[in-house]
């Protein structure tokens, strides 16, 4: 499947009514064994499959796995790839409505991510959307994870359509 073109929104509104648009796939991202200990040093996770090179040779994945975490938060990076909102005048990642962790990711794997707009709505003042993020692993059977992350964003003109 070839990449698509960031979507593009000139406003928060305008992403209501997408419910169902298909967003990316992103540029694959490697995951190499030096960013998965640089995520066990930020979250003090020294978990041996994730950090001893040698004894996970051995372990069950035959060798080091990135943290589950590691993998879901790449979804942060991976957004801004699939769409862009443009006149916002804040935003807030409100979190997730779903969470599952579906194979793991080896050291020196590349991910991707795919997205669809599962909900869109008016909310205390902002758009509040909900994009299912499914993270893929090149050449796996399932994918790394997938999350539908809540976000909320504040238009630029606060309400006014006069922009």
């Amino acid at each position: 499947m070839s990449q698509e073109a960031v979507r593009r929104f000139n406003n928060p509104r305008e992403l209501l009514g997408r419910e169902g648009m298909s967003l990316g796939p992103t540029p694959w991202l490697r995951i190499e064994q030096e960013r998965i200990d640089r995520f066990a040093e930020a979250t003090e996770d020294y978990q041996w499959i994730h950090v001893d090179v040698e004894r996970a040779r051995t372990g069950p994945f035959g060798g080091t796995i990135a943290h589950g975490y590691l993998t879901m938060s790449l979804a942060a990076y991976f957004l801004p790839q699939m769409l862009a909102v443009d006149n916002v005048a804040w935003g807030v990642n409100v979190g997730l409505d779903r969470l599952r962790f579906l194979a793991p990711v080896r050291a020196g794997a590349r991910l991707r991510a795919l997205g669809e707009i599962v909900k869109v709505e008016e909310n205390k003042g902002g758009i509040q959307t909900v994009i299912r993020v499914t993270i893929e692993i090149e050449g796996g059977d399932k994918p790394a994870c997938v999350l539908d992350m809540v976000t909320r964003s504040f238009p630029q003109d606060n309400g006014r359509n006069d922009a």
